[in-house]
């Protein structure tokens, strides 16, 4: 008989489940820099075949929202778990979060959950951090303008994962609500040495920018307000809106084109999302480990167009778990 192997932290759990808040996650969780190593290591794994990631399975109670069960497993750093996560577009008008979950965290060697916590942090912080990783491959090294359309938590964490990869001294920001753009130039204007400016027109966040992110809600049908032109010639661009900000003209002057993993970007090509979009060329995965050589002249405009990968999720929230263990932050709740 094959004996379990328990490892350390699930010996240390007993007849417990952790419970992290999103302040609990905050307070234990990766700098950035440690986020984005992380998940290169763990895009290497998936290079290598070495990962378990089904594709999202979803339901869809209202249109243009949907709720996505992700689940994953690394196997060389015991990461499993499932992020259970919604997309509201219409819940900004209510003031309420566009995007909202639950991570589950399980020991891979029994199956037992080990914790569940809050989502919104890891999935700002992985989303940006996989933008950046891509960034390094795809966009100029000497990067210094970055455009913002879209000023919520994305847009936010875009510029804190963007700084570690690149010299930024400029960001425009522009986003549909002039008090959002406000209060991003507020906050940013504090946590970082760059000059930070709110504009009026979105082609002012992306026209003359070396990289450009957007970051607004996620639509099935593209609202293309990022027209052909904007997008300077050796520009990256960085979509986590599911192409919604990009009209379909703009995206065919693009020569470069990656995603995260094709296979699901191709799933919801089949439910309707990326009209518009031309032909995937390679992964992140290949760019990581140099199957591809990413940008390849100074004039060549790329996107990075990501869905966001439960492989991210269980990686981050397997390093929040031990740190949180180990600090004694969070509640422990009976099984």
């Amino acid at each position: 008989m094959r004996l379990v192997q328990c490892d350390f932290t699930m010996r240390a759990m007993n007849d417990r489940l952790l419970y992290l808040s999103d302040g609990d996650v905050a307070r234990v969780g990766p700098s950035m820099p440690e986020v984005i190593a992380a998940l290169e290591r763990m895009f290497r794994e998936k290079a290598a075949g070495c990962v378990e990631m089904p594709s999202k399975l979803g339901i869809h109670p209202r249109n243009d929202a949907f709720l996505h069960a992700m689940p994953a497993h690394v196997p060389s750093v015991g990461a499993a778990g499932v992020k259970w996560v919604s997309a509201y577009p219409e819940n900004a008008a209510c003031g309420l979060p566009q995007i909202a979950g639950l991570i589950i965290v399980n020991d891979a060697g029994t199956g037992l959950p080990i914790a569940v916590m809050d989502a919104a942090w890891v999935t700002a912080q992985r989303t940006a951090a996989a933008s950046a990783l891509a960034a390094r491959h795809l966009a100029r090294r000497d990067a210094s303008t970055l455009g913002v359309l879209g000023c919520g938590v994305q847009g936010r964490s875009h510029l804190a994962a963007m700084v570690v990869e690149f010299p930024l001294q400029h960001v425009r920001a522009y986003d549909v609500s002039p008090a959002a753009s406000r209060w991003f130039v507020e906050e940013m204007s504090r946590a970082f040495d760059v000059d930070i400016l709110a504009v009026d027109r979105p082609e002012e966040a992306v026209c003359d920018c070396n990289i450009v992110v957007t970051a607004g809600p996620i639509t099935k049908i593209p609202h293309g307000t990022l027209r052909a032109g904007w997008l300077a010639t050796g520009a990256c661009g960085i979509s986590v809106d599911f192409v919604a900000y990009w009209d379909a003209r703009a995206l065919k002057e693009v020569d470069l084109i990656t995603t995260d993993d094709v296979a699901q970007l191709d799933r919801y090509r089949e439910l309707g999302y990326f009209t518009g979009l031309p032909p995937i060329r390679t992964e992140l995965s290949e760019l990581v480990v140099g199957e591809h050589p990413g940008r390849t002249s100074a004039d060549e405009r790329t996107l990075a167009c990501h869905l966001g990968l439960a492989l991210e999720d269980v990686v981050v929230a397997r390093i929040v778990v031990d740190r949180a263990i180990e600090a004694n932050v969070g509640r422990w709740l009976p099984r």
